[in-house]
């Protein structure tokens, strides 16, 4: 598959934007550097749920962090809160980090469905299996989330054989999670993480 960089200018105008600046420029040439580029184009949608797969590396942050600033996407990503206290705290804010207080009445698919409700645009990024290692069945909050806020989920695939990060198809869920998490696990199937497929 052929990839590409996109530039800010050339993401939807609907998706929520990062400012321009060197954080964007540096990570580009990182991205560049070491042949990572990105396949398939984003929807041109305000809210949404991103959720990226195979998870089979701490290095998926990494590329997926980089990707995302060097092209000027505002994709939030949650944390728990105990990360955000100091300096490291500060970075995570301007990376897209959401804090989230696991201890909270509020659950965390509330704590997420009050953001959407908060916000015109507001895209909010998730790895669905929760976890590195292999798992026989994705974590359901990412789906619930969507389901609840009403807001589509968009698609993006680690697939390391090529060094891509590939953009897929807008979904729509349904009242049927279980039929709509075997369409998206079936959709993942074909893509290659850096340890393993879904």
């Amino acid at each position: 598959m052929k990839g590409y960089l996109p530039t800010p200018e050339q993401l939807p105008g609907s998706m929520p934007h990062l400012r321009d600046g060197w954080r964007r420029r540096a990570c580009r040439g990182v991205l560049r550097l070491c042949g990572w580029s990105l396949v398939g184009e984003f929807p041109d949608v305000a809210r949404a749920v991103l959720i990226a797969a195979p998870h089979s590396s701490w290095w998926d942050g990494i590329w997926g962090l980089l990707m995302k600033v060097g092209i000027g996407a505002d994709v939030k990503f949650m944390g728990k809160q105990e990360l955000f206290m100091g300096p490291l705290g500060g970075l995570l804010r301007r990376l897209g980090g959401i804090p989230i207080d696991r201890g909270a009445a509020r659950g965390l698919v509330e704590q997420m469905i009050d953001q959407y409700q908060q916000r015109d645009a507001f895209w909010l990024g998730i790895a669905p299996e929760g976890t590195r290692k292999p798992v026989q069945r994705w974590k359901s909050g990412f789906w619930r989330i969507a389901h609840d806020a009403g807001v589509p989920i968009v698609t993006a695939s680690f697939n390391y054989p090529d060094r891509t990060i590939v953009i897929g198809p807008l979904f729509h869920t349904s009242d049927d999670m279980a039929a709509d998490m075997l369409r998206l696990r079936t959709f993942y199937e074909r893509f290659r993480g850096k340890h393993r497929n879904v």
